[in-house]
């Protein structure tokens, strides 16, 4: 049995780098959450009315979460299809 070592190393060095931008990225999609929530905090201490719509920072943030979280759901998506052979 003969290994190619090259193929094994270029394999490992792709998942470690891409397991790493995933978590980066859901990361940056957990600080999105947290300036929203800190954004309707602050509203709520400034004494602004509760049922008013958040301002384009809480909306910024908002969108930067929902975009990160799509995009490690679209990765974990093309891993599930790469890996099942039915899809293919």
């Amino acid at each position: 049995m003969d290994l190619d070592w090259t193929a094994l190393g270029q394999v490992a060095a792709v998942s470690a780098g891409v397991t790493v931008a995933v978590v980066a990225i859901f990361a940056l999609g957990v600080l999105g959450l947290a300036r929203t929530d800190d954004s309707r905090t602050e509203e709520s201490a400034s004494g602004t009315a509760a049922g008013s719509t958040a301002g384009p920072a809480s909306a910024a943030a908002m969108a930067q979460a929902g975009l990160c979280f799509l995009v490690c759901a679209a990765v974990v998506a093309y891993g599930i299809y790469l890996i099942v052979p039915q899809f293919h």
